[in-house]
């Protein structure tokens, strides 16, 4: 299975259980492998035979920004059904980042990753 990736979606959202995350929002960072058979494409050069990944990229940064959820797991779950429901996409990795989390030690960044298919 062939591989297109997107890194670094960058988006605004309210996600948290906490108050304070629902109020103010933060900003979250999402990384996407989506697994596809890119052959068709590249034998007749054509946008049609493969995934639009500017359209993905916009889709997924509506979902972040759009109805909020308690855990990350959610946020993950609901981007990875949003790049299922494109025809070509057999597969995705979704890693959702909260570099912002609201954590009492020092820390670089929280991250979800799943994978889910359509099999």
């Amino acid at each position: 299975m062939d591989r297109v990736a997107l890194r670094g979606l960058k988006a605004r959202g309210h996600h948290g259980v906490f108050p304070r995350e629902r109020e103010e929002g933060q900003t979250f960072l999402v990384d996407l492998v989506l697994g596809l058979d890119t052959r068709p494409a590249a034998a007749d050069d054509d946008l049609t035979k493969t995934v639009h990944y500017g359209v993905v990229a916009e889709e997924v940064v509506a979902v972040v920004e759009g109805e909020p959820v308690n855990l990350i797991e959610t946020l993950a779950e609901r981007i990875a059904q949003t790049c299922l429901k494109h025809e070509g996409v057999q597969e995705v990795e979704v890693c959702v980042h909260k570099p912002d989390a609201p954590i009492t030690v020092p820390f670089d960044d929280v991250t979800v990753t799943i994978t889910r298919s359509r099999v």
